[in-house]
């Protein structure tokens, strides 16, 4: 079997591919790359010429990719990051820098870093554009490794030879609720933490049955009755007497002006990490490597903000 040659092709055309293979549409991918539709058209149909096959295929649902496309795809986007990362290795200025970066954080790090991340990176650098997205439905692994992402942020993955990962903080738990009259003076004791019901976050991504354990070990156990979204506990909380358990970090945003409590566990609460994943190719990257540094910074004011709050409580 005759395979093409590298040298006979025009490492443009694998633009086109990339950008069509993603927006599976013509129009969009031109549009992308900045050029007419008719030019993407004629790009594509010199690439099937070389490749000798159709690669896409016009469907109801946009232009499919062949089986020989889906092959071809993750090799021809790992080439041309590593040819994109070549191009920025120089000096990153973050004064001056309109870079582009895009990060996804489980639910429970989009409630408590979305506004400090921005916040810092605004700062440090006016012009940079950062897109935070939800987790929750991303092949995050794929997506580090095709570079549709550049940083994950949330509880600790797989680990893998080909990502890096580095520990921002942990969490451990506490109670929120509404100050109720007869509610005891924290912590709470048994009897509140039985005899009331609770809410369970259904998207925090976290397993509370240690509560149900220790219940358990004291001969109780309580009545969960309902579980709702981490973006929808606050209203329920403010308007029902119930308790959630959450970790700490999400319990001081969710406090934070609305007029709800958060009190300790009777008991030594298990911690959770919160992590950050990247690709390795991004290691000493310099703009990337900025933007790990910020994000640091940014947990650490975090965490000195968290034991002055705590301080101040404390009398």
């Amino acid at each position: 079997m005759n395979h093409p040659n590298i040298s006979t092709i025009d490492l443009n055309l694998l633009r086109v591919f990339d950008s069509i293979f993603r927006e599976r549409n013509i129009l969009r991918a031109a549009h992308q790359l900045g050029m007419s539709q008719p030019a993407a058209s004629h790009a594509l149909a010199r690439l099937r010429h070389a490749l000798k096959d159709d690669l896409f295929v016009r469907s109801a649902r946009g232009m499919q990719p062949t089986p020989r496309a889906e092959q071809l795809a993750g090799p021809v986007r790992q080439a041309l990051n590593y040819f994109e990362l070549g191009l920025q290795s120089g000096p990153f200025d973050p004064a001056t820098s309109a870079q582009r970066f895009t990060i996804a954080l489980d639910n429970a790090s989009a409630v408590t870093l979305t506004a400090p991340i921005i916040e810092a990176v605004t700062k440090a650098a006016p012009n940079v554009v950062t897109e935070l997205r939800p987790s929750g439905t991303l092949d995050i692994d794929r997506m580090l490794d095709e570079a549709d992402l550049g940083l994950f942020i949330g509880r600790a993955r797989e680990p893998r030879e080909r990502f890096a990962s580095e520990e921002l903080f942990s969490d451990d738990f506490v109670v929120v609720h509404r100050r109720a009259e007869n509610m005891p003076s924290p912590p709470l004791d048994l009897k509140a933490l039985a005899t009331r019901p609770h809410i369970r976050l259904s998207s925090a991504g976290d397993n509370t049955d240690f509560i149900d354990l220790w219940l358990k070990e004291h001969h109780a156990h309580r009545e969960i009755r309902h579980s709702v979204p981490l973006l929808g506990c606050e209203a329920v909380l403010r308007q029902h007497d119930v308790l959630v358990i959450t970790r700490r970090r999400i319990a001081m945003e969710l406090c934070r002006g609305t007029g709800l409590v958060s009190d300790e566990l009777p008991f030594v609460a298990p911690r959770v990490a919160t992590n950050m994943r990247w690709h390795r190719r991004l290691d000493a990257q310099p703009a990337h490597s900025w933007l790990r540094q910020i994000i640091r910074q940014t947990t650490l004011d975090y965490r000195l903000i968290e034991a002055a709050t705590a301080r101040k409580a404390q009398g």
